[in-house]
């Protein structure tokens, strides 16, 4: 097992923009009929945006490792979302996604069954689909300093 430690850190002011610090920083906001300033994508379209950047990246892997010839592969994804519950106007329902759905174009000169298989290993070795579908442990910690 070769566990590897990924950091980001997020920072916000006085209005929704969130500075996100990582190997490449951008802003998460909100709309501004959400009340943001709208500098950037929201956090669900972050989340959302995950999920074909992963497919994409690691069905190239495999192709590599593979070698398939992958001329490309395009990724739409959607997700089902009760915005009732995160805004609290009910308590029934839960906060993420109900349902999250991919619809991936892969280029390549395969038959139909062989991009499935290609698919589904993409799928199970996929690090975003598996945090999605699987549970992880997440622990919520306050500091007192940002130095963590």
């Amino acid at each position: 097992m070769a566990i590897s430690t990924i950091k980001v850190s997020g920072e916000m002011g006085r209005s929704f923009a969130t500075k996100i610090n990582c190997s490449h920083p951008f802003v998460i906001d909100q709309p501004k009929m959400a009340g943001g300033n709208d500098e950037g994508p929201n956090p669900l379209e972050v989340f959302l945006c995950s999920l074909p950047a992963c497919i994409c990246a690691v069905g190239r892997i495999i192709a590599q490792q593979q070698r398939i010839k992958l001329n490309g592969i395009s990724v739409t994804a959607e997700g089902d979302i009760d915005k009732d519950f995160l805004l609290g106007k009910t308590t029934e329902g839960r906060a993420g996604f109900t349902e999250i759905r991919s619809y991936v174009k892969i280029d390549a000169d395969m038959t139909t069954e062989e991009k499935q298989g290609f698919l589904n290993e993409i799928a199970e070795r996929c690090p975003i689909a598996d945090n999605i579908a699987k549970s992880s442990v997440i622990k919520p910690v306050v500091v007192e300093d940002a130095t963590v």
